[in-house]
Parts: structure tokens; C-alpha cells; sequence
């Protein structure tokens, strides 16, 4: 099997699962972005994995850049046919390849839960955002009586492996932002399914910040 086939093999297989799990992530982020962004600007998408989380934007007249680690999903993206750009850079290193004030708008669905601390991501955002410009994220929501890590057994990751999984409370995500001039502006909570028959679930969040001047 050829790169350019195995990418949309990779990319059917991965779009089928989010569908049959009923994963609602890009459409409530794309849902709370939807009012700030217009035609012809620029959105990068971090951890862009097949582009489900930038789709949405491509379709409403964007130029997306996606960013992944994965060569694989890199692949499979690419595939698709709808990206601008795409680079590969793990985004716990900084910097990010991308310049000062360079993007309209970030997105990134489905990768910051396996980070313990989003302040570096945070101010890799901060830095390359232009004013007004919004970053719309999702993450797992942390309640008063829930423990932040998450362990994933080989139930969910569908190997004999086990993952950790973080959830954040939204003071936390807001003292983060706060912290690197983004505002919160809006978050929406919902339920992530984990597996395609909807035994385990956790809630999780998106959130909708800003890019503001001196704050």
C-alpha cells in the first residue's frame, strides 16, 4: 500500500471511530468559533491528527495549517486534501515553527488531555496568536470530587498498553490563559465516549479564549 493510500485508510479508520463514539468535539468548538472568524484567514490546528478539528473551518473559507508529531497522521491528513500546510513539531518543544503574531486562530481537539501542565502550550499560543484572534480547545473538566488523572486501561486504548489522562478544573484553564493575554470568553461542557459501545465516559469541555492586549 502506497503513503497516499495508506494515509486515507488511516483516516477512514480513525473518522469511523470518532463517528460510532459520538464525538462532538469539533463541532462545539467550530460551533463557539464560528462568530470571530471570517473567510480568508488562517487557523492552525495543533495535534491536527486526520483534521477532524479543522474541517469545520476549511469549510467556512479558512486556510488551515495543521501541526502533528505523528507520521501517520500527518499521512492521513493529508489525504483529505483540504490543508494549507502542514508541519511536524511536538508540541510540548518550543518554539513553535510559526512566527510572532502569525496566526488568526488555533484550534486543537483530543491532545491536550495527556498533557499535566498546559503552561508551555498556553504560551506558545499566546506568542503566535494576533490580537483578537481566538484559541478554541478541548479538555477534560474536572469536578471538586474528581481526581485529575485519568488511567486508561487496555479496554480503552485497544492495546496492552495503559495511557494517563488529565482533566483540568476551568479555574485552573483560566489561570493558564490569564497568564499568556487570553481571555476566557465561553466553555461548554459535554460527554466524551471512549469506546464505540459508550461504556466509559468522561466530561469534558470546550473552552473559547482570546487574544487581548495588555491584559
Amino acid at each position: 500500500m502506497d503513503g497516499a493510500n495508506s494515509g486515507r485508510s488511516i483516516a477512514e479508520s480513525y473518522d469511523r471511530s470518532a463517528t460510532e463514539s459520538g464525538w462532538l468535539g469539533p463541532e462545539i468548538a467550530f460551533g463557539l468559533a464560528y462568530r470571530y472568524i471570517r473567510a480568508g484567514q488562517t487557523v492552525l490546528d495543533i495535534g491536527i491528527g486526520t483534521g477532524l478539528g479543522s474541517i469545520l473551518f476549511h469549510k467556512a473559507g479558512l486556510k488551515v495549517i495543521g501541526m502533528d508529531i505523528s507520521d501517520e497522521m500527518l499521512a492521513a491528513c493529508s489525504s483529505k486534501e483540504f490543508v494549507t500546510a502542514l508541519d511536524k513539531h511536538d508540541l510540548t518543544t518550543s518554539p513553535y515553527p510559526y512566527a510572532d503574531a502569525s496566526i488568526d486562530h488555533v484550534v486543537c481537539v483530543g491532545v491536550l488531555d495527556f498533557l499535566e501542565n498546559l503552561d508551555q502550550a498556553f504560551s506558545e499560543v499566546g506568542r503566535i496568536l494576533r490580537e483578537e484572534g481566538v484559541f478554541v480547545f478541548v479538555v477534560g473538566y474536572r469536578k471538586s470530587d474528581e481526581k485529575s488523572e485519568m488511567i486508561l486501561g487496555p479496554e480503552v486504548t485497544g492495546t496492552d498498553t495503559t495511557a494517563i489522562m488529565y482533566r483540568y478544573t476551568t479555574r485552573q484553564i483560566s489561570s493558564w490563559l490569564s497568564a499568556k493575554s487570553l481571555a476566557l470568553l465561553q466553555d461548554q461542557e459535554f460527554v466524551v465516549y471512549m469506546d464505540c459501545e459508550k461504556k466509559n465516559s468522561y466530561s469534558a469541555k470546550v473552552y473559547l479564549a482570546q487574544k487581548k492586549a495588555g491584559i
